[in-house]
């Protein structure tokens, strides 16, 4: 049986790296992302070698759309080489940045940084991409609990996620005739380097997220790297245009 191929952004670390690490211990190779580090990366790739899988990592700005070309020319080159295969199966949109400001101290720039990462990188990569996504495949997109709940401070960050929401039903619908399902997975708060690691190392924090959270803790990384195992596998496909909150119930 020939092993599916998923390709993750931003896979050196966080959700990204614990999902690629799932995906491998089902069966499935990666092309990961990385922006800046590379040993991280690498690390990454070994350990799925290390699970009997195959993987590379690759170098990707997703703030920069004008690399998306030569990217998807690179993506190819690695599947003709590597797996003797013209497409991947699996489309993870992971790659993302925080920013925390109150929306009448948020910068123009801030604002540009948070749309080229987290919306017009998702929306132009996905797009160069396409021909090299099989038929029946999929695509994951990434949103946030901040989409449904409000905490002052993320309004920008927030604003581009929804976007996101919307853009995933678009793509679930033009994408339909070609069987790819597109759906998008919305974390609550997660015990990560994200953001300055906030959540994780702010035990004020952590607690406070805990007393708000249904199932009464903090997400860890392996929460989310499951359920993106979960929504890639074969037994979800008929699941599309849809978006899933893995929060353990925050802020109901």
């Amino acid at each position: 049986m020939t092993r599916k191929i998923a390709l993750i952004t931003g896979g050196s670390r966080g959700l990204g790296r614990n999902a690629a690490l799932k995906l491998a211990a089902r069966g499935v190779d990666v092309i990961l992302t990385y922006r800046t580090q590379q040993a991280e990366a690498d690390a990454v790739v070994a350990e799925i070698e290390a699970l009997g899988g195959r993987a590379v990592a690759l170098p990707l700005d997703v703030a920069d759309s004008a690399s998306f070309a030569a990217f998807a020319a690179e993506v190819r080159h690695q599947l003709q080489t590597v797996w003797q295969r013209e497409r991947f199966d699996y489309l993870f949109n992971n790659a993302g940045a925080g920013a925390h400001a109150a929306f009448a101290d948020t910068s123009e720039a801030q604002f540009d940084q948070m749309m080229n990462i987290h919306l017009k990188g998702v929306f132009f990569l996905t797009q160069v991409l396409l021909p090299l996504i099989a038929d029946g495949g999929r695509i994951l997109n990434v949103s946030s609990g901040l989409a449904r709940f409000a905490l002052p401070g993320y309004a920008a960050y927030a604003a581009m996620k929804g976007a996101v929401e919307v853009l995933t039903r678009y793509l679930a619908k033009e994408l339909g005739p070609r069987g790819i399902a597109v759906n998008v997975l919305a974390p609550g708060a997660i015990e990560t380097d994200f953001g300055g690691g906030a959540v994780r190392d702010n035990a004020q924090l952590n607690a406070f997220v805990a007393s708000q959270t249904a199932l009464g803790r903090v997400g860890l990384p392996d929460d989310i790297g499951n359920a993106v195992a979960m929504l890639l596998s074969d037994d979800s496909g008929w699941i599309t245009a849809q978006r899933i909150e893995a929060s353990g119930g925050m802020f109901l």
